[in-house]
């Protein structure tokens, strides 16, 4: 009872009473009711919030993390769907002393991983002295032969390194396994940090925390140093699988920090020995390629043959020393679990020290009396395959039935060199919030540390993670695993250190505009005409919805003309044949609710809103590096939204149109923050031709489907009158023409009004503007074929006679003149569209393989 009163006196009300796991270490415990000094403060902190302030702080940091974009791709998810990060409210602060004893071990690990490299790729003295066993070396598939001669760089190996930590039952800081092929994280630690300080601000800055800057300046200084030539301002990019993979927020978040250029594989190409990237303004050379991609992914051309990931020739550039890799490709040989049994003498072999961080207890089974030991002892240990691959995992032994223990044994027996035993270490616990209450969870910290001149630098901190319930030591994001900022609490106030760098006496202020890759100014064209497109058909079927019930409450002939008009110019406009055109759309057409709901909702239908947002949002998370804040948190936004939407309209349809005008609300949105924030360079350029264009088919579409076939004075007003209110031009036409609804005047405000932003000629005049400002690699005499098709398009619309387009054949009251020009539009754009993609899309098509970073990404 005395404990329990001295812990809640401590602790507080209002974090309620922390009870530790019997057995393990705590973290902000030093023993039994009494808390570590340097959590004292917090915790104080944290009482006096009480449980509903540190609750309201968790759903803040939750809003902030969703608006920012910050998710983690789980694998076979369904629909590829993201999920978006968690973060604990309360972080892991460890003490400026403690710290410095990790930072230390941590630095001497990095230096004895990266002379091992060495040694591996070059003379090989470990092997032949014995200290490395031939068998452990060549058996994993992180040795790649083709690595071996590469040139020796002039300081470190090894650029980027993270590590394992967790805490004992003694109290010791243990290293579990290390990262050094693409080592994922950092990007997240440096978000869990911006969005802690937005969340507890007063108390982020009493408690002095250690900031991150000094690491990524590091980072940037460190791969600027690497580069083979261009030092001053080398061309540096970050390789990533694409937007599958399961950290690519990260990927992009850093590219877009750092000020790098975010690639893929079909991005880049190897030409007379050096890699350049392919762009919009022509190759530009890569002098830095900061990988997150596996090693044996990256070049298809002497590694893995299937690679659709990687760059062919990428090895002979490095061979040739044209270019730098961070990490250099064959860097996963230092994640083999076996180098753990033989690091404390390798360390006194290179150092002369042992190790100031130890490794968890291993027994690599390619030695005799480890595998007998490994063998004799399987319940109590930690069985890991060397050679780490999607489904081949580490196991633990106590968990295993007796028919899979004696399975697991007779593949150690067979093959026991492929095998390593590690000691079941358990982990200390943190205190983190879960349902209102302060509970203890496992924990493991990943530190990184990064090559800066010719010394390490380590993130005061890094990224730490719990289980997702009590007594659970998987923490993995994969499995549910949640985050924890890492705070290293300085003695004194720390002084602010800034990314931005300060410019050099005489050195020039000119602004430098990074090359687009043709790949990202592909989604960015797929972003408009996307965005166009659902707003197209949202438009379209919130005047049908009107209309249907307009139909219903006055039981008019001519409503329902009209509506059956609107309801066969949805299909047209949308694509989604046959949707309401013949034999299968006379039913739809006097019972329309199925469809509409179809054409709203249906994901896997092409031409549906909810397709057509799916695409939208996927192009425009291909090019996350690019969007303001702003205009990311309104694509997540029309993405939430119109998934809670999916979950509560079909019960309830008629609520639809509420939906719809928030829908296009927020694309009208997303369509002004790209025009008021974006500058006028080529990503827009291409943003904005994706745009036109796709608004001049649908517009084009429309005015097809409903102007072109002729009906009764009272159903023609009607169409005209919804076909001017989908195109957000009933207030202009009134104020032009009063009352007077025409055909003429409403071709003459659709097709031909240069000043009216829903006209075709307003969408012509642009896209002609556009093209002409868009970089080209040669110069011809004349037109290009995009420029000509553009011209020729544009010129028959201010050509044509709006009277002639409005006659009407008596024989089958169509009309025809208008039908003509609109189809032939039609077919040059569409050959516009094509003829832009041959031009500017440069990047080789092709299946997407993503798992590549199932194994190396995985936190």
């Amino acid at each position: 009872m005395e404990t329990q009163r001295t812990r809640e006196k401590q602790a507080g009300k209002g974090v309620q009473f922390y009870a530790t796991q019997l057995g393990d270490y705590d973290e902000m415990h030093a023993k039994e009711g009494e808390v570590l000094p340097h959590w004292d403060y917090l915790m104080r902190a944290l009482d006096r919030l009480g449980s509903d302030g540190l609750e309201r702080r968790r759903k803040e940091a939750e809003r902030l993390l969703r608006e920012t974009g910050v998710t983690y791709n789980v694998y076979d998810a369904p629909q590829n769907k993201t999920n978006p990060w968690q973060l604990d409210p309360i972080p892991l602060l460890i003490s400026s002393q403690e710290w410095a004893v990790i930072e230390r071990g941590l630095i001497q690990r990095t230096e004895l991983l990266d002379l091992i490299l060495a040694d591996l790729y070059g003379p090989q003295h470990l092997i032949k002295k014995g200290l490395l066993p031939m068998e452990l070396v060549y058996s994993h598939i992180g040795f790649l032969r083709p690595c071996t001669d590469m040139p020796k760089p002039l300081t470190h190996h090894l650029i980027v390194h993270a590590t394992n930590l967790a805490r004992g039952p003694d109290g010791r800081m243990w290293v579990l396994d290390d990262r050094t092929q693409a080592p994922s994280g950092a990007g997240y630690a440096l978000e869990n940090r911006t969005v802690m300080a937005r969340v507890l601000p007063s108390l982020f800055r009493d408690a002095q925390v250690h900031r991150l800057a000094v690491f990524f300046r590091g980072l940037r200084t460190g791969l600027a140093n690497i580069a083979p030539q261009n030092k001053e301002d080398p061309h540096i990019v970050v390789l990533t699988p694409g937007p599958l993979n399961e950290t690519y927020f990260e990927h992009a978040y850093l590219a877009s920090y750092l000020g790098y250029t975010l690639v893929q594989g079909d991005d880049l190409t190897v030409r007379d020995g050096k890699v350049w990237l392919k762009s919009l303004q022509g190759l530009q050379q890569v002098d830095v390629i900061l990988r997150r991609l596996d090693d044996t992914f990256c070049d298809p051309l002497e590694l893995r043959l299937d690679s659709q990931l990687g760059v062919a020739g990428l090895l002979q550039a490095a061979r040739l020393g044209n270019v730098a890799i961070a990490n250099p490709i064959g860097s996963s040989i230092l994640e083999n679990p076996g180098l753990l049994a033989f690091l404390p003498s390798i360390a006194r072999y290179f150092l002369g020290q042992d190790l100031h961080l130890p490794s968890v207890a291993t027994w690599w089974c390619g030695q005799d009396e480890e595998r007998d030991f490994v063998l004799a002892n399987l319940s109590q240990l930690v069985i890991k395959p060397i050679n780490r691959s999607a489904g081949n995992y580490a196991v633990f032994g106590g968990n295993l039935s007796v028919a899979e223990r004696e399975n697991l044994s007779a593949r150690i027996r067979a093959k026991p060199h492929l095998f390593v035993g590690q000691q079941e270490v358990s982990f200390s616990t943190a205190p983190a919030l879960s349902d209102g209450k302060i509970e203890p969870r496992h924990a493991i910290l990943r530190s990184f540390v990064v090559a800066r001149d010719r010394d390490y630098v380590v993130m005061p901190g890094g990224l730490t993670r719990i289980g997702p319930q009590k007594g659970v030591f998987d923490v993995s994001n994969q499995s549910g695993g949640i985050s924890k900022d890492t705070w290293v609490l300085a003695s004194e106030p720390e002084k602010q250190v800034s990314l931005w760098l300060q410019p050099h006496r005489g050195q020039g202020t000119e602004p430098l505009i990074g090359p687009l890759p043709s790949r990202s100014a592909e989604n960015l064209f797929w972003v408009g005409r996307y965005a166009e497109r659902a707003e197209a058909a949202a438009r379209l079927m919130r005047t049908v919805l009107q209309k249907q019930r307009e139909s219903r409450e006055f039981n008019d002939t001519n409503d329902l003309s009209c509506l059956k008009a609107l309801l066969i110019a949805l299909t047209h406009v949308t694509g989604a044949y046959p949707g309401f055109i013949g034999e299968e759309g006379k039913d739809k057409l006097n019972d329309p609710r199925e469809e509409l709901i179809s054409l709203a909702l249906d994901i896997e239908r092409e031409g549906s809103i909810a397709y057509s947002l799916q695409a939208f949002t996927r192009s425009a998370y291909a090019v996350r590096d690019l969007w303001s804040s702003d205009t990311w948190r309104m694509v997540d936004k029309m993405e939430q939204k119109w998934q809670r939407a999916n979950g509560s309209l079909k019960p309830r349809f008629g609520r639809i149109q509420d939906s719809l005008n928030a829908f296009i609300l927020n694309l009208v949105a997303f369509s002004g923050l790209t025009t008021e924030s974006m500058v006028r360079e080529t990503g827009w350029l291409m943003l904005d031709i994706g745009r036109r264009l796709e608004r001049a088919l649908c517009t084009i579409a429309l005015l097809r489907s409903l102007l072109v076939p002729s009906h009764d004075a009272g159903v023609n007003n009607q169409i005209m009158e919804a076909v001017l209110s989908t195109s957000e031009s009933v207030i202009t036409f009134r104020r032009r023409y009063r009352a007077f609804m025409q055909l003429p005047t409403v071709l003459a405000l659709l097709l031909m009004d240069e000043n009216h932003p829903r006209a075709l000629a307003y969408q012509l005049q642009h896209l002609q503007k556009h093209i002409d400002l868009l970089p080209r690699e040669r110069r011809i005499q004349g037109l290009h074929e995009d420029q000509r098709l553009i011209l020729e398009i544009y010129t028959d619309l201010r050509l044509a006679n709006v009277s002639a387009l409005a006659k009407t054949t008596k024989r089958n009251r169509l009309n025809r003149n208008l039908d003509q020009l609109l189809a032939g539009m039609d077919t040059r754009l569409w050959k516009f569209s094509e003829t832009l993609t041959h031009s500017y899309f440069s990047h080789v098509q092709g299946e997407q393989i993503f798992a590549s970073s199932k194994v190396e990404e995985e936190l």
